[in-house]
């Protein structure tokens, strides 16, 4: 049997104090990655679904709607707020902008929408 133990008593009391506490350490850090791993899954089963649509709101006076999105669009913007299907479409119908990335207006089976006036105007 290898014994590379030292002979003596407080030697080997050392060593034993020595590797329970960084066994308590390791213990410790074990824990702690469990607790954030259970956080985790709690705030993502917490999360509310994302909304199948929603409006890109643009800047100024109320923030009138500028785009419409599906859902999980990545092209996005950061204000925005969640539509129904029915708004989405009303606000489609009625010239806000498309996505034309995510292209709700072809989920929504709307065809030929009219051109925005504002985008008229400056195409003249």
């Amino acid at each position: 049997m290898l014994d590379d133990l030292p002979p003596d008593l407080g030697r080997l009391f050392a060593l034993r104090t020595w590797h329970a506490m960084w066994l308590q350490r390791i213990d410790d850090k074990i824990a702690a990655q469990q607790k954030r791993e259970a956080e985790q899954e709690r705030g993502h089963r917490a999360r509310p679904a994302e909304p199948e649509w929603f409006a890109e709101l643009g800047i100024g006076d109320g923030r009138p709607p500028a785009e419409v999105h599906m859902g999980g669009c990545y092209a996005a913007g950061k204000r925005r707020r969640p539509v129904g299907r029915d708004e989405a479409r009303r606000l489609l119908t009625s010239g806000v902008r498309a996505c034309s990335h995510c292209q709700p207006d072809t989920t929504l089976d709307i065809i030929d929408l009219p051109t925005h006036p504002a985008l008229t105007a400056t195409a003249r």
